[in-house]
């Protein structure tokens, strides 16, 4: 009886410390990175991360409008800090080096363009 229970506490562990390296290793695939943006207020906030939340492999965005920095969290197997980049330009923002794409950002809101007197 007692090895029995001992053999089941053992199953227990071991089925847990695997799980626990799957997570870690899932975990090693994150990362994070900080882009500067050319958004000017909340609109934009909402805009960029709206287009953050569609890009595959970002896990999270969030925007600080007074800095214009986003900060991404995303999945190194599924995109690329460029990627991430091209879909904040794609939304109408210029992000790094990376300037915004101009059909995109002719639709934008007068008050979300980086030249507006509104702010």
């Amino acid at each position: 009886m007692k090895t029995k229970v001992i053999v089941a506490i053992i199953a227990v562990m071991a089925f847990l410390a695997q799980t626990t390296m799957a997570q870690d290793k899932k975990a090693g695939n994150m990362a994070t990175i900080k882009i500067k943006t050319s958004s000017v207020c909340g609109m934009c906030k909402e805009t960029i991360e709206k287009a953050m939340a569609f890009e595959k492999g970002v896990k999270t965005s969030d925007l600080d409008t007074k800095t214009k920095i986003v900060t991404v969290t995303y999945n190194t197997e599924k995109t690329t800090p460029e990627k991430i980049k091209l879909a904040i330009s794609k939304a109408g923002y210029d992000a790094d080096e990376v300037k915004a794409d101009p059909k995109a950002y002719a639709k934008l809101s007068p008050c979300c363009k980086k030249d507006s007197k509104m702010h």
